[in-house]
């Protein structure tokens, strides 16, 4: 079975994770990305034509703030922190939120 998995960034790092690790990974189903940094980014989706031949209909992005609905909506298994440019208080708030919510916490190295 498939593990679940939102990815949360800004535009930038997270769909490089996309992209390089979980984009034609049959292992992995990305339900969502979530943003905070850039306007107007939710509502909106990664297009089909970049996320490649597993999500025909893109992924949604919504905002950072559903994080903990978005993982009971979806049955998440992992969160994939993709931010480079945040504190380690703001890193370890947002592990906490995923965690207490069910999803595992995830880091992906460079």
């Amino acid at each position: 079975m498939k593990k679940k998995v939102i990815i949360m960034g800004a535009a930038g790092r997270d769909f490089h994770n996309f992209n390089t690790f979980f984009r034609d990974n049959e292992e992995y189903d990305v339900v969502a990305f979530t943003a905070t940094q850039i306007p107007n980014i939710e509502g909106r989706k990664y297009p089909s034509s970049l996320a490649g031949k597993l999500y025909p209909d893109g992924i949604p992005i919504f905002p950072e703030s559903e994080l903990t609905d978005l993982i009971k909506k979806y049955n998440v298994d992992f969160v994939v922190f993709s931010y480079s440019d945040v504190s380690h208080e703001y890193v370890m708030h947002k592990a906490s939120l995923s965690l207490s919510s069910g999803a595992n916490f995830m880091l992906l190295g460079p």
